[in-house]
């Protein structure tokens, strides 16, 4: 497995192409005739049909359809919370189906920050503690947690609300405290399920300006919707529909 130093951003991966040397900056995402099926009883529902995607490294990209779709079948598959039924999947170069499950564990906790619809927090713990989570699972010590869940809750402009319990701030600001939560690993991947579907209008504006700001700061987005407006704030669109890609459009930075 790569090591790098907590705090700093993975190295990139290149590919070498023979003939003459060519070094090509390797995708982040790259999956390949990705399928999923899934058995019910004599019959067969393929949620996915031969995706094939690329993302790069520092890419605010949407993965937009209606429900049914397979856009959320994608999402577990890219955040190694499910396995595909053929195909293949490489993140940073590597290819997932060989990793065993202390190192899918490890992935899921320091490569992905998930940001999910319904916060997904701990209604007895304080906002720092929250966060400071993941660093519990991957053993930082209780003095590095403390510093670097307070600076991700101060990157997300939540360090005045420190202490508060998630029943005591609003749903913006719990979905703040999640941002936090999922930065704190410094993630290659920031993967948002719906993050404004719990919201209303004016919050949601808020955090997806956030995102907006979290993506300038270098980090690399997936946005998983079925809102036009929200997909909007993306670079670029994968359509989904009936597990397959539809069209796969950018808009200029």
């Amino acid at each position: 497995m790569e090591s790098r130093i907590p705090g700093e951003p993975a190295a990139p991966l290149y590919r070498i192409d023979r003939g003459p040397v060519l070094l090509t900056l390797m995708a982040l995402i790259e999956t390949l005739d990705l399928w999923k099926t899934y058995v019910m009883g004599a019959e067969e529902i393929h949620a996915l049909r031969g995706v094939s995607i690329q993302i790069d490294r520092g890419e605010y990209v949407a993965i937009m359809g209606p429900s049914g779709s397979g856009k959320s079948t994608l999402m577990n598959l890219i955040g190694c919370l499910d396995t595909p039924s053929k195909g293949s999947y490489l993140l940073n170069g590597k290819q997932v189906s060989q990793m065993n499950d202390n190192e899918l564990a490890r992935i899921r906790n320091e490569e992905i920050g998930f940001v999910f619809q319904t916060f997904n927090l701990l209604p007895r713990a304080s906002a720092l503690r929250n966060v400071e989570l993941p660093l519990v699972y991957a053993a930082i010590p209780a003095k590095d947690r403390d510093a670097r869940a307070r600076a991700a809750l101060e990157k997300v402009e939540h360090g005045s609300r420190m202490s508060h319990k998630p029943n005591e701030l609003s749903g913006g600001q719990r979905q703040r405290v999640a941002i936090a939560r999922a930065l704190v690993n410094n993630p290659s991947i920031l993967l948002a399920d719906e993050p404004t579907g719990n919201l209303d209008s004016k919050t949601g504006i808020e955090i997806m300006g956030l995102f907006e700001r979290l993506h300038k700061a270098g980090n690399t987005i997936v946005l998983v919707t079925h809102e036009a407006d929200v997909a909007a704030y993306a670079y670029r669109t994968i359509h989904i529909r009936d597990g397959q890609v539809e069209n796969d459009v950018r808009r200029a930075a």
